[in-house]
């Protein structure tokens, strides 16, 4: 089964971003595909190269990255929640006249018609919000 999932919280304030990681780790032990994670809302924040989590604490940022390193994860950002609280990549930076992006590759920028798109394309999309 092809899976997608939208992350409507932030790293760590709630626990849906945890937990939505948790799912597509324990999906792909089952043969199931993630393709696609859509970061909404406080889960733009997912996104950001600025975070550094105490070394006790998981390091959320680096485990989505992983995902996409290790299963090809696309990690879709939506861009007018990102622009809203400061998650920027290089482009969006300069037109904004701001002096540096906070978007951590492999995140990328899209709109809500990508998560139209995402919906229509996949068996199932499953939402995690606090």
């Amino acid at each position: 089964m092809r899976y997608a999932l939208l992350v409507l919280g932030g790293p760590y304030t709630h626990q849906a971003a945890h937990s939505a990681l948790r799912f597509a780790h324990a999906a792909i032990a089952r043969g199931h595909r993630v393709d696609t994670v859509f970061f909404y809302h406080d889960g733009v924040y997912n996104a950001s190269h600025l975070a550094a989590p105490p070394q006790d604490e998981p390091h959320l940022v680096d485990a989505w990255r992983a995902l996409h390193r290790e299963h090809g994860t696309t990690l879709q950002v939506c861009v007018a929640a990102a622009l809203r609280r400061g998650v920027l990549d290089a482009s969006e930076a300069e037109r904004h006249g701001k002096t540096g992006a906070s978007l951590e590759p492999p995140f990328e920028l899209t709109g809500l018609g990508q998560l139209l798109d995402v919906e229509r394309t996949h068996e199932r999309l499953l939402t995690f919000a606090p």
